[in-house]
């Protein structure tokens, strides 16, 4: 029996139903690091990173939340939901900060890499930066997609954003200047938009088809094609594999330097909508329409987390992981101002 084969997955539950976005903080110096899923229940959740347990839940929206991300320290924390609001919260006190109205669904934020700017993407094909010390003043606007903007993200130079659409581009801005630098047109309508942890590849989803691209000159490094429609991949920090979910339920692990499959697991019990590696590159978290978000080791038979292995298993010395295939269930909800 093959190692891959023992992957054991762990469930943190809480949602109710399907979640569709996921991101992560960076690595602190104090508390490790931390995730945030958003979730059409509206009600989405802080977690420790490397365990998935339960911390608190921003309540507030009045609709499904579609996009969810932390700032780099974790100490921040936005939502982009159908209520036409995106909203920031103290993520250590759970009070609602800030509430951006919008004409339309809010499907993206991100933070810049300061944490004074907050990106937003809606299905008014609009983008807008939003500064944080200046929250009333008017947004800086960027238009020019076709149609609804799935994601966006700022990028490492701290000059320019991108952009991915269902009008079938992937779209590079400049924020000094407000206008778009360049149009990739893609081979059909983009799901998902990542960026790895040292801000120098793009990881674009789109049909069947995954994309990399340099995120200084938006060169295409690699595409590869696989057999079922992906809805979101990403490349693990020491660029050597990366993940990807989509139609058929399954997780897929693929080697980067040829895009050679080197597994595939079952656990969703629907489609995956997200799926983001940790920025230490030991696991990997995905979101399903299922509701469930769970856990992935990258090394399978590493302690780490929640993950303890024995090798005390009667079947040829494979190591047997001895935990509980649930994380910590949520207490009560934490219910911030909105």
């Amino acid at each position: 029996m093959s190692i891959a084969a023992r992957q054991t997955a762990i469930s943190c539950p809480g949602h109710t139903r399907p979640v569709v976005d996921l991101s992560f903080s960076e690595i602190t110096l104090e508390h490790g690091y931390f995730m945030i899923s958003a979730c059409k229940d509206g009600q989405p959740m802080l977690r420790q990173g490397e365990t998935g347990d339960w911390i608190g839940t921003f309540s507030g929206h009045k609709g499904a939340v579609w996009g969810a991300a932390l700032n780099r320290e974790a100490k921040l924390a936005a939502t982009a939901a159908a209520d036409f609001s995106a909203k920031v919260w103290d993520a250590v006190s759970g009070e609602a900060l800030h509430d951006f109205s919008h004409k339309h669904i809010v499907k993206s934020v991100d933070f810049s890499s300061d944490s004074c700017k907050l990106l937003t993407a809606s299905n008014e094909k609009l983008l807008r930066i939003f500064d944080l010390n200046a929250p009333e003043a008017d947004p800086v606007v960027f238009s020019g997609h076709e149609d609804n903007i799935k994601h966006a993200r700022f990028l490492p130079d701290g000059r320019s954003i991108v952009s991915c659409s269902d009008d079938k581009t992937l779209r590079i801005w400049d924020i000094a200047s407000n206008s778009e630098v360049r149009k990739i047109p893609l081979s059909s309508s983009s799901s998902s938009l990542d960026l790895v942890s040292d801000g120098s590849t793009l990881v674009v989803t789109h049909g069947k088809n995954i994309s990399f691209y340099s995120a200084d000159r938006f060169e295409e490094i690699k595409k590869y094609s696989t057999e079922t429609a992906m809805y979101s991949a990403s490349l693990s920090p020491d660029k050597k594999t990366f993940v990807s979910g989509g139609e058929d339920f399954k997780i897929y692990r693929f080697s980067y330097e040829d895009g050679k499959e080197e597994a595939s697991y079952k656990g969703h019990f629907g489609p995956v909508h997200c799926v983001r590696f940790s920025p230490d590159g030991e696991m990997y978290a995905s979101g399903s329409e299922d509701g469930t978000l769970r856990l992935w080791q990258t090394n399978i038979g590493k302690t780490y987390g929640l993950w303890k292995w024995i090798d005390d298993s009667e079947a040829e010395g494979v190591p047997v992981c001895n935990v509980a295939n649930e994380a910590m269930s949520p207490p009560t909800v934490v219910k911030a101002e909105s």
